[in-house]
Order: C-alpha cells, then sequence, then structure tokens
C-alpha cells in the first residue's frame, strides 16, 4: 500500500470518528435546548395561571389553544407529587393527528380545594428543527468528507511526485550505461535534501566504479604480459634437456597453474567487456550452422567421452556479436561434456524461442540460486567456475533469459530469447 494512500484511509477515518462524535453531541446539546426552551415556556404558562389563581381566586377557564392545552382535575392532597414535566403524546384537534408533546404538571390550592393543572404543548416544531438541523450536520460531514478526500487524493498525488520522479530515477540508473539522475526541483525542504542525497550518492557510486573498473582492466592487461613471459620461457625451458623425472612434474604443474591462471584471466577480462558493454560489433547469425558447426569442432571430445548427440534444430537469426554467440555456444557445449557421464547423452535444440541443451550427468540437480555465480562449481570439477556466469552474462546483454532445470535425471540449460 502506497504511503499516501495509507495516509488517506487514516486521515479519513479519524475525520469521520471525529465528526460524528461531535455531530451526535451536537445534536443532543440543540436537542437539550430546545427542550428547555419548551420547559420554560411551560412554566411561564404555570406562572400565567398562579397569578389569574392570586387574582380572581378561581382557576382559568382550561382551554385548547394552538399547539397548548390546559387541563384541571380536582385530587387528594395524598396524590400531590410536585412539578413535574414529561413527554407526551399532544394530540392536535385542529389536524386530527397525534403529535410529540411536553406537558408539566403542578398543583394548585384554591378556595381550600387542591387542583392538579396540566399545561401540554407541541414539539413537533422542535422535533422538525432538531431533524432539519440533523440532516444539515449530517450532509455537512459528508461533504467535508468527500472534500478531504478529494484534497488529499489529488493534492497528496501532487505533493509526492518530485519523490516519484526521484524513485523512477534510482531504478533506471545503471553503473554500465550513459545516464545520469536528473532531479526536479521541489519548494520542499525534505524532498530537496533528498534529491541531493541521492545525487551526491550516485555521484560517488559512480567514481567508485570507474575507479574500481579501471583498477579491474589495468590489472587484467598488465597480467596478460607476464603471464605470456612465463609462458613462452617455461616452453623454451621445456624444450630443454637434462631434467629429472621429479623436475619434470614440478614443471608440468607450474605450466598447468600459469595456462590456468592465463584463462582466468582472460573470463575475467571478458566478463568485464561484457558488463561494460565494450563488445559492440552486432549482426545478424544464423545459429542453426553455428551450432552444427561447433558440433563439428567437438565431435572428437564428443567421441572420447563416449556422448551421443540428438539435435532438432530449426531456423532461428538473433543480432548478436559473433565473437560472444561462439563463447556462449562453447560454453554450453564444454558444460555437457565436462560433466556428463560414460556413456552419455546430449541433446540440442533450436526453435524459434528458445534454445535448449540438455545432457545427462550426476544424479542430483545444481542449486539452482547458484548454478550462474561466479567461481560456483562442484567439488569434481576441474573447470574455473566461470563459463556459465559468462554465458549469463551474455545472455542479460542481449536480454535473453537463461535458466536451468533437472528433469528426468538431465540437466537443461535453456536460453529464452
Amino acid at each position: 500500500m502506497k504511503l499516501s494512500s495509507r495516509y488517506n484511509r487514516v486521515n479519513i477515518l479519524v475525520s469521520l470518528l471525529v465528526l460524528l462524535s461531535t455531530g451526535v453531541i451536537y445534536y443532543v446539546v440543540i436537542h437539550f435546548i430546545l427542550t428547555e426552551k419548551l420547559d420554560r415556556d411551560l412554566r411561564i404558562e404555570e406562572e400565567e395561571i398562579l397569578a389569574y389563581v392570586e387574582k380572581y381566586h378561581r382557576l382559568p377557564l382550561p382551554g385548547d389553544f394552538h399547539d397548548q392545552k390546559v387541563s384541571y382535575r380536582k385530587v387528594k392532597p395524598s396524590d400531590t407529587v410536585g412539578r413535574t414535566y414529561n413527554n407526551s403524546i399532544y394530540l392536535n384537534e385542529k389536524e386530527h393527528e397525534k403529535e410529540p408533546g411536553r406537558s408539566l404538571t403542578t398543583f394548585m390550592k384554591v378556595n381550600d380545594e387542591l387542583f392538579e393543572v396540566t399545561v401540554a404543548k407541541s414539539r413537533l416544531e422542535a422535533e422538525d428543527l432538531v431533524r432539519i438541523i440533523f440532516l444539515i450536520s449530517l450532509l455537512i460531514i459528508i461533504v467535508l468528507l468527500l472534500t478531504l478526500f478529494i484534497v488529499n487524493r489529488f493534492l497528496l498525488n501532487s505533493l509526492w511526485q518530485p519523490f516519484y520522479h526521484i524513485l523512477d530515477q534510482m531504478k533506471a540508473f545503471n553503473l554500465t550505461g550513459k545516464n545520469e539522475v536528473k532531479v526536479e526541483q521541489s519548494n520542499i525542504d525534505e524532498f530537496a535534501e533528498l534529491n541531493q542525497a541521492v545525487l551526491l550518492m550516485s555521484q560517488r557510486v559512480k567514481e567508485d566504479y570507474k575507479e574500481l573498473k579501471s583498477f579491474t582492466d589495468n590489472a587484467a592487461h598488465e597480467m596478460m604480459t607476464p603471464l605470456a613471459v612465463i609462458n613462452s620461457k617455461l616452453d623454451t625451458l621445456l624444450q630443454t634437456e637434462g631434467f629429472s623425472d621429479k623436475q619434470g612434474e614440478l614443471m608440468e604443474d607450474i605450466y598447468l597453474a600459469v595456462g590456468r591462471l592465463s584463462r582466468l584471466n582472460h573470463s575475467l577480462l571478458l566478463l568485464a567487456k561484457i558488463e561494460n558493454n565494450m563488445i559492440k560489433d552486432e549482426e545478424a547469425i544464423q545459429l542453426k550452422p553455428l551450432i552444427e558447426q561447433k558440433l563439428r569442432q567437438f565431435q572428437e571430445l564428443l567421441q572420447a567421452a563416449e556422448i551421443t548427440v540428438s539435435t532438432q534444430l530449426e531456423d532461428k537469426e538473433v543480432s548478436m556479436s559473433k565473437y560472444l554467440a561462439d563463447i556462449l555456444l562453447n560454453n554450453l557445449i564444454s558444460n555437457a561434456i565436462r560433466h556428463n557421464v560414460k556413456p552419455g547423452r546430449m541433446d540440442v535444440l533450436l526453435s524459434d524461442n528458445e534454445l535448449v541443451f540438455r545432457n545427462t550427468g550426476l544424479a542430483m540437480a545444481l542449486d539452482g540460486g547458484r548454478a550462474f555465480e561466479r567461481f560456483n562449481k562442484t567439488a569434481a570439477s576441474e573447470g574455473m567456475g566461470l563459463g556459465l556466469a559468462i554465458s549469463r552474462q551474455i545472455c542479460q546483454h542481449y536480454g535473453f533469459i537463461m535458466t536451468y532445470a533437472y528433469t528426468a535425471e538431465q540437466h537443461t540449460f535453456s536460453v529464452h530469447f
């Protein structure tokens, strides 16, 4: 959930609770005020009746006036309970309808006789007024909530635009690319600080990457010369005579170690070139004849390893470097030979959507999450653990997807175009 949506939801919920609470309190207070006004009107009528009794020593005639009724009833002294207010039903004689009412009941002594005096008034107008006030309050709450929702939605989206812009820039940021992080000017202090922090971070990362890349390139190039010299000297030394068997074994170990180091240096340099997009000689390549050519080149190794090859190739054209295409196919075929069994099998399938190399091998699946990591290899492997890493890097360079699966006791490496 986005932060703006979460804030909007919490804000609307809190506002709704506050407005509903205040609306209920407002309704109760208005209802209390109107009830007090009715009670005050009833007390005024009671005072008028009492004044009439004191002046004329008799009760005024009972009356049925507009929205008000006055009635009397002779009672015993034991029936008196004092002044009381009650909500009652008021019978409107004119409209012939029953309406909500409010009554005051009191007791007056007239000429040694005790009377119960009841003054009733209609509450219909007060109830209608409270109802109108409630509906107006409810309408105001709805309008306020809608306004808050709309304002928060559009205002927050507008306020958060600089954040989403810098987030998109960070997602698109690529060390090997030439795109720079571009920030929008913002009057909000937090976003301005975020923009400056992202700019400084991207600049430091690029500088560190350039230094590391320069060091790697220089180290790889500088290592090539002494390795070539060592190989040359070893070749010359091996051609001389006079070595004992022990010395010959030591020289062979050195020769193999130098060759391994040379291949490792070449592989790391190739990875650096691919990552830095330094190989750009792309051309249209027909994969079917190229695969057939590679299989012919590996024919002797396949026969020596007792591997039966089965192919099912369709025409497929890709746009990539011929040099990298050779390396990709070499690595996949070499991997299928090196990690196979005797006798073994290798299937090569090429369609418009994918290239598949399937081979027999150890009866256990590789760790799919680490199969393409650099220097990841089994204990029995004599390779350097860079072949699959280079292959995946080549695929990523051209937008292909390389996957691994272990099904039916066969290891399958697929390149999805």
